[in-house]
């Protein structure tokens, strides 16, 4: 099979760190074209719109749509209306029902929808749900923290409203969560923290519980400084399970017993190639479903202002 030429849109942070290095060690995929307001990658055709890009190079096959949530449905409507696969960064959009509208889409053009949770492809989130699907779980503890102010420097954008704010790595956080517990989790209660000068919160409590007696309590907080946490912590029946460092370090009652290097955005990469082939779309909501609930059933509490 020929490769898949790939369009990428929102040439970023994101793009530049993960993307691109996944994508030159993919032999699967060839990188035709860009389309950004600002950034270009050296010797590849360069735009600064989508549809210039699509009427210039009608060989792309694909696109990845990098750009953030809330300008993310126009320019995949786009691709898709043409005929092409699309990759959509995480969240994949600003709103459930536009997502909705996207997979619909997609299914009429007869092209793949990639909602990607990179999270998900963490090194030792398989094993966290293997051993979960083979326990009592009593109860699961989410700790996510990190620094903005290192992580997203002056990206005003993820203030804004459909930014999701605290939610863009908590919602990480959740696309594991969703994956390893073999129960459907909702939420019951939850908390978010508007810093008073922005529209998305800084902080969020979250509480959840399945059908049963399982509860999943979260905690997401973008103040943290020094250490960062990124960890899931199970008490079960089979003793006590941590997910450590964003998911790519297993351990159970205090062992380490799974671990390898960092592979997200390269099994990313061949996830998004694999439905292409098979001619399916992977489109799973959960993740955001939780988020929204967040917001239609969060207590919102104002702290202080932030600035970065």
């Amino acid at each position: 099979m020929s490769p898949i030429n790939l369009a990428i849109v929102g040439v970023g942070k994101i793009v530049r760190d993960q993307h691109l290095p996944s994508i030159a060690k993919n032999a699967d995929y060839k990188l035709v074209a860009t389309a950004s307001r600002h950034g270009t990658v050296d010797g590849i055709q360069s735009f600064t719109t989508i549809e210039a890009m699509l009427a210039a190079v009608p060989e792309i096959d694909a696109v990845s749509l990098c750009m953030p949530p809330q300008y993310r449905y126009e320019a995949a409507y786009k691709a898709l209306s043409a005929g092409k696969h699309v990759f959509l960064e995480k969240p994949p959009g600003a709103t459930l029902s536009e997502v909705a509208d996207l997979e619909a889409l997609a299914a009429k053009k007869g092209v793949s929808l990639f909602a990607s949770w990179h999270s998900r492809y963490a090194a030792a989130v398989e094993a966290a749900k293997d051993f979960l699907a083979k326990t009592e779980i009593k109860n699961v503890h989410v700790i996510w923290k990190e620094d903005v102010r290192h992580w997203h420097p002056n990206q005003d954008w993820i203030w804004q409203a459909g930014g999701l704010g605290v939610f863009d790595p908590g919602i990480n956080a959740l696309s594991i969560v969703t994956h390893i517990l073999p129960r459907a989790i909702f939420l019951t209660g939850a908390t978010l923290e508007f810093p008073e000068n922005r529209d998305a919160p800084i902080a969020a409590d979250l509480h959840f519980r399945d059908a049963g007696s399982m509860t999943v309590h979260g905690e997401f907080d973008w103040r943290q400084t020094g250490k960062q946490s990124w960890d899931i912590i199970a008490e079960t029946a089979g003793g006590r399970m941590e997910l450590a460092e964003g998911g790519s370090k297993l351990s159970v009652n205090g062992e380490l017993t799974f671990s390898a290097p960092e592979e997200e955005y390269p099994s990313l990469y061949r996830r998004f190639a694999e439905i292409i082939k098979a001619g399916k779309s992977d489109v799973d909501l959960a993740p955001l479903r939780h988020v929204a609930d967040a917001f239609m059933l969060g207590k919102r509490k104002f702290v202080e202002v932030f600035h970065d």
